[in-house]
């Protein structure tokens, strides 16, 4: 984490199979650090909400958009997802 983001690197074999490096703001690099396998999404929503200005509602968009896109990269996979 450098300055409140988190950078995140695939793991290749070589550089030639990387094909991007994605950096996650403040929030998301929270978010990020609650993907621990042991956290519930429910518990994670709590976690933003306690930490940062927003509604409930707006965690859990923020939330499940987030994953979304951590899950289409694959760094990070859905427990119970097809």
């Amino acid at each position: 984490i450098i300055a409140g983001e988190a950078v995140l690197v695939p793991v290749a074999r070589n550089s030639d199979e990387v094909d991007s490096i994605y950096t996650l703001n403040e929030t998301a690099s929270t978010i990020w650090g609650a993907l621990d396998g042991q956290r519930t999404l429910a518990e994670i929503i709590d976690l933003v909400v306690a930490e940062y200005e927003v509604t409930r509602e707006q965690a859990e968009v923020d939330l499940y958009e987030l994953v979304a896109q951590l899950s289409e990269v694959q760094a990070v996979v859905v427990e119970g997802a097809a």
